[in-house]
């Protein structure tokens, strides 16, 4: 397809060792993650039978297992990747919510700031898993519990006082919102509107990216159905329209960078200047589970901005780091070591 004249799109070139020591540095940053955290459970069995009941099939129980969700993931991707983070969150005064703390605890990340809300339900996504105990599962069915009622504002008071004293000593603010009411543009204006130097703030919201123009966000990280569902359009193939989709919200946040993933297409950054960058899928096209993906790739690209990288550089990791992940099944994590060997060997790639 011969692309229109009225955008300039170039193809991604970095220095590869530069990204290895931008990833180097992950533990020498603070990152504050302010989210909607979601406890994502997996119910696995074998299938016995079908029931006499009803024509269903009975589900024989062989394990569950709890795993962070959401703004909970972004935040394990953070401390996965090495660096310090400040999860600033609500979970319910439920087994879901005591799992997702013991989870942090567990792994040393400071959990004085995931709040415990009365009545609160914390969001959790259950997948029942079929399959035989060496085969893989194969999902027949979710069930997910949401909050019924908004957080109590003795909650959101304490949730906006900790995220103001936790910026202070931080790199950057990563913003998860998956849409259950704790991650909000109003309380990211409000503790940005308090800091009196720039700070790098990037944003990954499931349903209202544009509702956060004008709050301090310089960053977001959008998957292409996030985009087209803010633009009420399809891009598919067609690279005019992301073009002129990705251009429209750039200029409608006023962003520094917008990082639209795409899937087995790869991604595409978007700059100040018209600039278009489209950065090639990593690894295989053929992902394995894309559950999470946007959370690491929130992850690395934060990461990558607070320690100084430019936005392609960033993007560049955060693309690497998401076709990683996506090779992993169910809700999962990359490591800072993992990282740095597939860098290190597209280096060695490069150079032979």
């Amino acid at each position: 397809m011969k692309r229109p004249h009225a955008h300039k799109s170039a193809s991604a070139s970095v220095d590869l060792s530069a990204l290895a020591e931008c990833v180097e540095q992950f533990p020498t940053k603070t990152i504050v993650l302010l989210g909607d955290f979601v406890a994502d459970e997996f119910q696995y069995g074998e299938i016995s039978r079908v029931s006499r009941e009803a024509p269903v099939l009975i589900l024989k129980h062989r394990e569950t297992q709890l795993v962070p969700g959401g703004g909970a993931n972004a935040a394990n991707n953070l401390a996965s990747l090495g660096a310090r983070v400040l999860p600033v969150t609500v979970v319910g005064n439920d087994a879901a919510g005591d799992a997702l703390i013991a989870h942090f605890r567990r792994i040393r990340v400071n959990v004085s700031g995931i709040f415990r809300a009365k009545g609160w339900t914390t969001p959790t996504k259950t997948r029942f898993l079929a399959g035989w105990t060496h085969t893989v599962g194969q999902q027949v069915l979710r069930v997910d519990y949401e909050p019924k009622l908004p957080l109590p504002d003795a909650v959101r008071k304490k949730v906006h006082k900790r995220l103001s004293a936790n910026l202070r000593k931080a790199h950057a603010l990563a913003v998860s919102d998956y849409g259950f009411g704790v991650a909000t543009p109003e309380l990211v204006r409000q503790a940005c509107a308090k800091r009196k130097n720039k700070l790098h703030v990037t944003l990954d919201a499931r349903y209202r990216l544009h509702s956060y123009a004008k709050t301090g966000v310089t960053s977001a990280t959008p998957n292409e159905a996030e985009l087209e569902a803010e633009h009420h359009t399809i891009i598919g193939h067609n690279i005019g329209e992301l073009a002129r989709a990705g251009r429209a919200t750039l200029a409608a946040m006023k962003l520094q960078a917008l990082l639209v993933t795409r899937g087995r297409h790869g991604a595409a950054l978007f700059e100040a200047g018209d600039r278009l960058t489209q950065v090639p899928v990593y690894g295989s096209d053929q992902a394995v589970d894309v559950t999470g993906a946007g959370d690491t790739v929130l992850a690395a690209y934060t990461l990558a901005l607070a320690c100084g990288a430019s936005p392609l550089e960033a993007a560049h990791i955060a693309n690497i780091a998401g076709g990683l992940v996506v090779m992993k099944r169910g809700t999962a994590t990359v490591s800072r070591e993992e990282l740095l060997g597939a860098i290190r060997g597209e280096v060695s790639g490069a150079s032979a």
